[in-house]
């Protein structure tokens, strides 16, 4: 697995124009494929009588699935430099779609990679990305006595807090790099004094 990646900080549309062309460039994160192809689709309705809507996604950590369309565009002139983009900035869970309005001058082949590319490059800059890391599940369970003092501690050492649930103790449920999780474990036992329980679980991606 990737130990992170990197998806749109948040969702919007940049604009550019080439040679009297607009290129629209909306950009989204998504979690899985359906939701990559219904946020194609709703731009599509949006933009019904736009020359061309041609898009690109990347789905999973490890980008396992890459697809893009170059919607009546010569061929690997738009859908293919849209996905190159998304890839060369290490983009992951993220749509695009960079809808045509003609503008009556012809780009060429060239023209268009550049500019196809070029909006979703401006696009990502404008709006931003966020990068999330790989994090191993933890959860903690110490008693109440503790637990405030712990919770404390815990934001002041930057640790990842995830949920607290109280119950007959309080149970602080947290995500921790690999690399960390030695170094945490004598941590958490000098900080409660050897009173606390420590349970690792699965993986998950959080925000650094």
């Amino acid at each position: 697995m990737q130990d992170e990646y990197r998806t749109v900080a948040r969702a919007g549309v940049h604009e550019i124009e080439v040679n009297r062309s607009r290129f629209l460039c909306a950009l989204g994160a998504v979690a899985d494929e359906r939701e990559a192809q219904d946020f194609v689709a709703a731009v599509r309705k949006e933009h019904a009588d736009a020359s061309h809507n041609c898009w690109a996604y990347v789905i999973g950590a490890d980008a396992g699935i890459q697809k893009a369309s170059d919607d009546g565009e010569p061929g690997g002139t738009a859908g293919v430099p849209m996905l190159q983009m998304l890839l060369r900035r290490d983009m992951r869970y993220v749509v695009a779609v960079v809808t045509r309005y003609y503008g009556g001058v012809k780009l060429g082949a060239g023209g268009l990679i550049r500019a196809y590319g070029g909006a979703v490059g401006e696009a990502l800059d404008v709006l931003g990305t966020r990068t999330r890391r790989r994090f191993r599940l933890a959860t903690v369970t110490v008693d109440h006595q503790r637990a405030g003092k712990l919770q404390n501690d815990l934001h002041a050492t930057r640790r990842e807090v995830r949920d607290v649930r109280y119950g007959e103790a309080v149970t602080i449920e947290i995500g921790l790099p690999d690399a960390d999780v030695d170094a945490f474990r004598h941590w958490l036992a000098d900080a409660t004094a050897g009173t606390a329980g420590l349970e690792l679980g699965g993986e998950a991606y959080g925000d650094v």
